[in-house]
């Protein structure tokens, strides 16, 4: 039997060690297979937890750029409402006509002919100050007599101003505080997004290089953990990025007095012939308002992606060590025994030069626009329409017709603006803000922001001993920011390789669908 079986193994040895190595080598290639699919499975599992991860933290940083917006914006509206200061001309106003009609009761003569400024304001006068008084003084309380009295220098011009002069104050005034507090919030938005979503893509970039150099163990963390660990939210450099957040003074301080001059000058050539008789219809106040953006902003497409928004953003260079010593960093430094340091280090200078890169870049101009049609579309399509013109819903057919010929008298428009600018400025919730933040081009702005230009915070940074591969993938169109690869290198000094696409113009590009 063992004899017969020796002989059928010999007869048959050929056949018998093909079917055992066919066999072994299906067994190794389905291990292989099998490893293959549970390698791609993991990595597949990890890349789709970093997805998530960094999702959640842009959209962390999104929610924190609001909330900064709101903090920063009172500052801004305490300096235009004291500058521009609408209810003290209209307690001029009213003042005067309490004067007015006290000596007509005295005496019965006149020395001349009235003006026609001053007959004419009479009843509709007296009812547009009432709506002016109602919505402009309860929310900035008028100061007593004493301390409206005009100092012995100002009283002469004061006096020779007659109610119509006070009327084309209070024109200007109330236009230009409203539109300068709509300039304002959507400058204060857009650099309020530049600032946290550069600081964003650092703290991310850094978390991802210590991950990979081995010197953090556990996962990238991307959590909002601001109030607990502060290097953790901004990064390991945390004197740079606090004074790189302080350029905001800029706008907050210096910057809206130039927005101010520049909506004002439009202002004065656009409403500087209106009067306070004047009938207006809510057409024609949109085509003024129209006529205002096109002198601040610029008349054509091109006028506007081409518009200087930096100077009123960022100090020039030789200002800056001014705004960082207003901002008081230095003083906190040396009161908690900090050393001293630079007040321009070269990572500062970094942020601040790509700061303004992306200032003067058309997506800007194209977002900042966007941004503004919002606004003013709801200060005058919403606000205006409903508590100056009472013009029924749009979605009424009498909307479109009473839209052209309704018309009110001009100085109901300005006590409509003038409760309006509060409500721009100290608006809680601020409607204004909201309405910008659902355009979703500044998202996608944001987007670009966070995922673009990594090639240079990662060159900066010069991480070592392991290798990155970071790939922008249509980032600013889904706003899904993803660390696709991550693996070891092999003995030689490593680098972190980046999409060499993932420029901040190609990226805006393809979020806007000018490129494939």
């Amino acid at each position: 039997m063992f004899s017969s079986a020796r002989r059928w193994l010999r007869q048959n040895r050929t056949p018998i060690a093909i079917g055992v190595g066919v066999i072994g080598a299906g067994y190794v290639a389905t291990q292989y297979v099998i490893s293959k699919i549970n390698d791609a499975r993991e990595r597949m599992s990890t890349d789709r937890i970093a997805k998530e991860n960094l999702r959640r933290r842009f959209e962390q940083n999104q929610e924190d750029c609001t909330f900064t917006v709101l903090a920063l914006l009172p500052t801004a509206t305490t300096n235009i409402l004291t500058t521009l200061d609408t209810e003290s001309i209209t307690y001029e106003i009213q003042q005067m006509k309490t004067s007015s009609k006290n000596n007509k009761s005295t005496s019965s003569d006149s020395t001349g002919p009235p003006s026609i400024a001053d007959t004419t304001l009479t009843e509709e006068d007296g009812k547009s100050m009432i709506s002016m008084s109602e919505s402009g003084i309860h929310a900035t309380p008028i100061p007593p007599t004493d301390k409206l009295a005009p100092q012995p220098d100002d009283a002469v011009q004061k006096t020779r101003k007659t109610k119509r002069q006070l009327w084309d104050d209070l024109t200007i005034s109330a236009v230009t505080r409203a539109f300068t507090l709509v300039y304002t919030l959507a400058l204060l938005a857009m650099l309020t997004r530049v600032q946290l979503n550069l600081l964003g893509r650092r703290s991310y970039l850094t978390s991802v290089v210590a991950l990979a150099t081995g010197t953090q163990q556990a996962t990238i963390s991307l959590e909002n953990n601001d109030d607990d660990n502060p290097e953790q939210a901004y990064g390991s450099d945390f004197d740079t990025n606090r004074k790189y957040l302080t350029f905001s003074w800029w706008l907050l301080n210096k910057g809206w007095l130039q927005v101010m001059r520049r909506v004002e000058s439009a202002v004065r050539t656009v409403f500087g012939t209106l009067s306070p008789r004047d009938l207006v219809s809510f057409d024609r106040f949109g085509e003024l308002t129209m006529e205002v953006r096109k002198l601040v902003e610029g008349a054509t497409p091109e006028e506007r992606r081409s518009a200087d928004w930096l100077s009123f953003l960022l100090p020039p260079r030789e200002a800056e060590d001014e705004v960082i010593r207003a901002s008081g960093i230095l003083e906190d430094n040396s009161s908690q025994g900090g050393r001293a340091v630079s007040t321009s280090p070269a990572a500062l200078r970094r942020l601040l030069d790509e700061t303004a890169d992306l200032i003067e870049s058309p997506a800007f101009c194209h977002v900042l626009t966007l941004l503004l049609d919002s606004a003013f579309s709801t200060l005058v399509d919403q606000k205006l329409a409903a508590e100056a013109f009472e013009l029924p819903g749009p979605e009424t057919s009498e909307f479109a017709n009473q839209r052209r010929t309704k018309v009110i008298l001009l100085p109901k428009i300005l006590s409509v603006l003038t409760r309006q600018a509060h409500v721009i400025g100290n608006g809680v919730p601020n409607e204004y803000l909201q309405e910008m933040e659902t355009v979703g081009a500044l998202e996608a702005f944001a987007a670009v922001v966070y995922s673009s230009n990594w090639q240079n915070e990662i060159r900066d940074d010069g991480p070592a001993e392991s290798v990155v591969h970071v790939k922008h993938e249509d980032v600013a169109a889904s706003t899904q920011l993803s660390v696709l690869d991550k693996s070891q290198s092999q003995g030689e000094d490593s680098v972190v390789v980046v999409d060499s696409q993932s420029t901040f113009d190609s990226a805006w590009e393809k979020a806007a669908g000018k490129k494939p």
